[in-house]
């Protein structure tokens, strides 16, 4: 990279930094920044490319899929699946190690199947078991910590929004991607629950033993209580899968199986409908401001030579595709602690992606290597939207719920370390769907 090079990027990178921290939001900094770059460091005309650019952003069909997803994760927010699923695995978990901190795990995992998203994840099923932990006398750190590290589990298990805006970035099927994320979650839910598992082993203190006693019959009765989530999951995911539905027409059909599971659970008026559809269009309309800013800003850098010569520097250094990865993942976690999921996601995939795919690496196990590393992110101070979440249930600082994280930060980097070495953990699956 030559010297004038460098100090455009460096320009660049630094307004971003600026407007970023000066509190603006992150959309329209991205538009700032992507504007005076290309007024300062090109002669195209700014305000058409912006107009172009915003345009080919939007008119996308497969866009439609994100606002039915959060639509639906809204629905089920305010549905009460989350007593339901609290109901239905107490039975079950009370008398392992760990206890009931568990749940934690086990409901952010069901949750997500569903949700699609993070931060509902964690809300959703954190109103639940933080009071009741409290209650029981459990492990304040481990309750919160588990909780910021399982509520992660909404952008790696499908449908996940993130998921769909790099699916279509990246050009590869979406319903691919989600079966990619099937097996990396399922094996993080199982990383995490062994975790807590050994907690418990160690140190039962954290997991006070309840007097409650349930028989093999009451267990299997509070199976019921689970019906409602799992048809949402064959309806969502088994009709993609099946070849039935698009992910769009699956959006549609868990839009309409959530509010009829809302009106069977006495949860869902015209009060709670208005709140459901003004909460999406505030979020889809967040997302995609994210979305259009990063994607004007990632138009200008390809104007501008920087993510060409960023590549040509570090092929320059002839790194081993795992030493690769390796960078990738130091500047992501850098990254992580300053900018939120899908910002990370629609500004570096034109950097990233060409680097990786002629490194000889899949674009879809990339998609979820870099979902593992925008779900660290989640957790990282300042700006980890799962800490934010978590203090707005408990009050707590935004340090200390990092710290409580910890753990399960490092849990998450080993799990990236077991889908890099072994990448057929999240390419089985879909394999399965050539040509589909």
């Amino acid at each position: 990279m030559d010297a004038n090079m460098a100090t455009m990027s460096l320009l660049v990178f630094g307004m971003l930094f600026l407007t970023l921290g000066s509190g603006i939001w992150v959309g329209f900094s991205l538009f700032i920044v992507g504007f005076i770059g290309m007024v300062l460091f090109s002669a195209l005309p700014a305000g058409n490319n912006m107009a172009s650019s915003l345009w080919a952003t939007v008119e996308k069909w497969e866009y439609v899929a994100l606002p039915l997803f959060i639509l639906m994760g809204e629905i089920l927010f305010r549905s009460g699946i989350s007593e339901r699923l609290f109901k239905a695995l107490v039975p079950w978990l009370y008398r392992l190690p760990g206890g009931l901190l568990l749940m934690n795990i086990v409901s952010c995992t069901l949750f997500a199947a569903v949700s699609g998203s993070s931060a509902a994840t964690t809300a959703t099923v954190g109103r639940i078991t933080l009071a009741e932990f409290d209650k029981l006398g459990y492990d304040k750190k481990i309750a919160m910590g588990s909780l910021a590290g399982a509520g992660t589990l909404g952008f790696l298990i499908p449908p996940s929004l993130i998921m769909i805006v790099y699916a279509i970035l990246a050009e590869v099927s979406i319903g691919k991607m989600f079966m990619a994320g099937i097996l990396p979650g399922l094996l993080l839910a199982g990383i995490y629950s062994s975790y807590i598992i050994y907690r418990g082993i160690r140190n039962p203190e954290i997991a006070p033993k309840t007097q409650d006693h349930y028989t093999w019959g009451e267990r299997f009765i509070a199976l019921k209580d689970l019906a409602p989530t799992f048809l949402l999951i064959l309806m969502v995911l088994g009709s993609i899968y099946a070849g039935f539905a698009t992910p769009t027409e699956a959006a549609a059909l868990g839009v309409l199986g959530a509010t009829v599971f809302a009106f069977l659970n006495r949860r869902m008026n015209i009060k709670i409908l208005m709140e459901c559809l003004v909460g999406a269009v505030k979020t889809n309309a967040m997302i995609m401001m994210i979305v259009v800013g990063a994607g004007f800003l990632s138009r200008v850098m390809g104007f501008l030579g920087i993510p060409a010569a960023i590549t040509q520097a570090i092929t320059e250094m002839n790194l081993s595709p795992y030493a690769l990865m390796l960078l990738l993942g130091g500047f992501y976690i850098v990254l992580g602690c300053l900018l939120d999921g899908f910002s990370i996601v629609v500004m570096t995939l034109p950097i990233a992606l060409p680097m990786v795919t002629a490194a000889g690496f899949d674009p879809i196990w990339f998609g979820i290597y870099l979902i593992l590393m925008v779900e660290v992110s989640q957790i990282t101070p300042p700006v980890g939207f799962n800490l934010f979440v978590i203090q707005g249930l408990t009050g707590e600082p935004i340090i200390r719920i990092a710290r409580y994280a910890l753990p399960f930060f490092f849990l998450m980097l080993f799990t990236t370390a077991i889908i890099t070495i072994f990448p057929e953990i999240a390419l089985f699956l879909p394999e399965l769907m050539i040509g589909k």
